[in-house]
């Protein structure tokens, strides 16, 4: 049986930056937010509904998801964000079960989902252990800012929006400090890939 541990935390928090130094171990992941955009590409019905509901204005020149765009809508909206995850949330998670299904068949000793919205979906469920990367809430909004380029009050809103970070940590079965330097995290990956390992070896 293959162990899969889902990777989860707050924007700007880190998430695909730990993937990427498990996948120096020879992790296989798959990001989330790689399938969400696979959904609403262009001829998918996913876009086609959303495109129905929000207008044109949520589409670039060359008729592809303006992602920008329809932040600044859903997360100006709770109901429009609810209406947009029941659109999104189902084909998103059955699209992840068909890469998980993949990479149970590959020789990496475990897998990642890293998932921005792990527990708020139930995406939690189809993982084995829950790493969450933390970090306080005045640097990730600074490092979402940073890495976006855009304003402070747009990423102040998707943190709002999203699961306080106490409740996060509560349901985490292990957890990664990420406000520290890269070598720092490096070798918290390090350690959490031995035990990884070693859970894998008795599943």
């Amino acid at each position: 049986m293959s162990l899969t541990i889902g990777v989860t935390g707050g924007i700007g928090s880190g998430k695909s930056t730990v993937a990427r130094a498990f996948a120096a171990h020879g992790i296989d992941w798959i990001d989330a937010d790689d399938v969400a955009r696979e959904i609403v590409a262009p001829g998918e019905p996913a876009l086609d509904d959303i495109v129905a509901h929000f207008g044109d204005g949520v589409l670039t020149a060359d008729g592809r998801l303006d992602r920008r765009a329809l932040r600044g809508i859903v997360f100006a909206d709770e109901c429009e964000r609810h209406w947009l995850e029941s659109v999104t949330h189902p084909r998103i998670r059955e699209r992840i079960v068909e890469h998980l299904s993949r990479m149970a068949a590959t020789d990496s000793p475990y897998h990642l989902l890293v998932s921005p919205l792990l527990f708020e979906s139930d995406q939690h469920r189809l993982v084995d252990r829950r790493l969450v990367i933390d970090l306080p809430q005045t640097l990730q909004i600074q490092r979402t800012v940073d890495r976006d380029g855009g304003d402070e009050a747009q990423a102040r809103a998707i943190v709002a929006a999203q699961m306080p970070r106490e409740e996060r940590l509560a349901r985490a079965d292990d957890v990664i400090d990420n406000s520290g330097n890269a070598d720092a995290l490096v070798r918290r990956v390090a350690r959490l890939d031995q035990f990884y390992r070693g859970l894998a070896s008795t599943s």
